[in-house]
């Protein structure tokens, strides 16, 4: 299974969705935007944030999530843990997305920039969920306590990033419909996207609960398992990972939720009008939930079988470069 190229076969769907989607939503511009675009974007009907996005917080945000993935880059290639290549691809995207938040604070009345920002921004996350899945199950190979999940082992990961993968499409035709200025297709793609939404978040909120109980299972039942590393430093210590592992499913727990109550809501409702909501509950739930790998990084952990020949050399603090 290779996440990463799951997800770039997703992103070409994506721009092909993107690539039908435009001419649709120019199409339907019969009438011109007004004069002054920044007058008064709450009530600006071509002004689909209904605000003017803020560059500070679009700076500060890129600069965050490419430290993260840049930082992701080097680890995957110095320690390995490729199956999280996912991730580090999402987090480029996701940087992406916020770049296009440049063009909106520019042209707040594109339609275009908007449906790139998007869909780059709700799909991103599809990715760092993908990688999650994948973690699960090389943790539970790592530690040999396979049988403590509720689904075999080498079932897990295909059955959650197919679900992960059947959810980001569902999303990206929905998410796409939505931009349109026909009304009829527009609320069309909402209850689509609304549907791959609570589909996704179904999905990872039975992952959660495997999880929880597998680490129950090891904590009770596998005393010498859950003890294996307490001798060496905690970047040696799988317990270390598997809490990394617990926060980053919280903050993605917490994004998918405030996504499906903002969809909920309508694009009109004041979860999605106000941008301050979207950096509280979208922005920093992920950003949490991915930089908690550059604290512990599942390389240090588990080895890559191609990285098998790489001794990295334990000692009393994290390793030099990281």
């Amino acid at each position: 299974m290779a996440p990463g190229s799951q997800f770039l076969k997703g992103l070409f769907l994506y721009l092909a969705v993107l690539a039908s989607i435009v001419p649709i939503s120019q199409a339907q511009n019969i009438t011109g935007p007004p004069a002054d675009p920044f007058l008064d974007p709450k009530d600006d009907p071509y002004n689909p944030l209904k605000y003017i996005a803020s560059d500070t917080l679009t700076s500060i945000a890129i600069a965050i999530v490419l430290f993260i993935g840049l930082t992701q880059t080097f680890y995957t290639f110095r320690y390995g843990a490729r199956f999280m290549l996912s991730m580090v691809i999402g987090l480029f995207t996701y940087a992406a997305g916020f770049g296009c938040r440049y063009g909106l604070h520019t042209n707040p009345d594109s339609q275009s920039i908007y449906i790139a920002e998007y869909l780059f921004i709700v799909l991103s996350p599809c990715a760092f969920i993908a990688a999650d899945y994948v973690l699960l199950g090389r943790l539970a190979k790592y530690i040999k306590c396979t049988a403590h999940l509720t689904i075999p082992v080498h079932r897990l990961t295909v059955i959650f990033v197919s679900s992960d993968i059947t959810t980001f499409t569902i999303q990206a035709i929905g998410g796409g419909l939505t931009t349109t200025r026909n009304q009829t297709i527009g609320l069309d793609g909402e209850h689509v996207f609304l549907a791959g939404l609570v589909l996704q978040l179904a999905s990872f909120l039975v992952f959660s609960c495997i999880y929880i109980r597998f680490l129950y299972r090891v904590y009770t039942l596998e005393h010498d398992a859950w003890e294996r590393d307490k001798a060496g430093p905690w970047y040696r210590d799988w317990r270390a990972l598997a809490g990394a592992l617990t926060i980053s499913c919280i903050g993605i727990l917490i994004r998918s939720c405030y996504r499906v109550a903002e969809l909920a809501e309508g694009f009109n409702g004041v979860l999605n009008t106000t941008e301050w909501y979207f950096y509280a509950f979208d922005t920093l739930p992920l950003v949490i939930a991915t930089s908690i790998y550059v604290l512990c990084w599942p390389g240090w952990f588990i080895k890559d079988v191609s990285k098998e020949h790489i001794e990295v050399k334990s000692t009393d603090s994290p390793p030099s470069d990281a």
